[in-house]
């Protein structure tokens, strides 16, 4: 595995010095900090997250006052009682993004998000408590139990949230290729795992959060 330090040079360079990269990395939430976020907060994201894939995100929040009205301020156990006829009904509601897939998903993760509460107290608290080692493990219990967190909307999720978690974006995989972590997109069980030793490694060597490190990557190639 590369060294850390002449990535971060390289961003350093393209983004114009140390502070103007610095001004531009995220900065992941503590467990405190993800544990106190109330559940309904995490589900409005959530779905915020699915309804923004493959449309343009202003769109999407310019509406998402009325999916909170019409989500019941996206409580989770309100939500799971929702019946087929108000399911239905959200599609006639033309203040929402009429998506059925997306709106059923909805209280599809409602529901899965009250099986995680009750076993740990809440989704928050289960959130805090997953170790960054095995970020890409959350990714995949995201995509598994949840509707619509496949590909990289559960990373996006949990950028969102502030669970530091990296991306693979375009240009974090053009980078990890260069490293020399992988030779093609991560979608495989191996790779990803090379991908997580990896990030592992670099966190280790930096002290960085893996969020930053993934910016930091994006920024070291053209």
């Amino acid at each position: 595995m590369a060294a850390f330090a002449p990535i971060l040079k390289r961003a350093q360079k393209r983004t114009g010095g140390q502070e103007r990269l610095e001004a531009q990395l995220p900065s992941p939430r503590s467990a405190a900090e993800l544990a106190a976020v109330p559940d309904d907060r995490y589900l409005s994201q959530m779905s915020l997250r699915i309804f923004r894939a493959g449309l343009r995100h202003a769109l999407v929040d310019a509406r998402w006052p009325a999916f909170e009205e019409a989500f019941h301020g996206f409580a989770p156990g309100r939500i799971t009682l929702m019946s087929d006829e108000e399911m239905e009904g959200c599609m006639g509601n033309a203040a929402l993004i009429r998506h059925w897939a997306k709106l059923g998903a909805i209280r599809d993760n409602a529901a899965a998000m009250q099986t995680i509460a009750r076993e740990h107290g809440s989704f928050g608290r289960w959130l805090a408590d997953w170790p960054a080692e095995d970020t890409v493990g959350l990714w995949t219990v995201l995509a598994r139990n949840f509707s619509q967190l496949g590909g990289n909307s559960g990373p996006y999720f949990l950028r969102m949230v502030g669970k530091d978690t990296f991306v693979l974006t375009d240009d974090v995989t053009r980078a990890l290729i260069e490293a020399g972590v992988i030779e093609k997109k991560a979608t495989g069980k191996a790779d990803l795992t090379r991908v997580q030793v990896a990030f592992n490694g670099w966190a280790r060597e930096t002290g960085l959060p893996l969020c930053q490190l993934s910016r930091i990557l994006a920024f070291s190639v053209d």
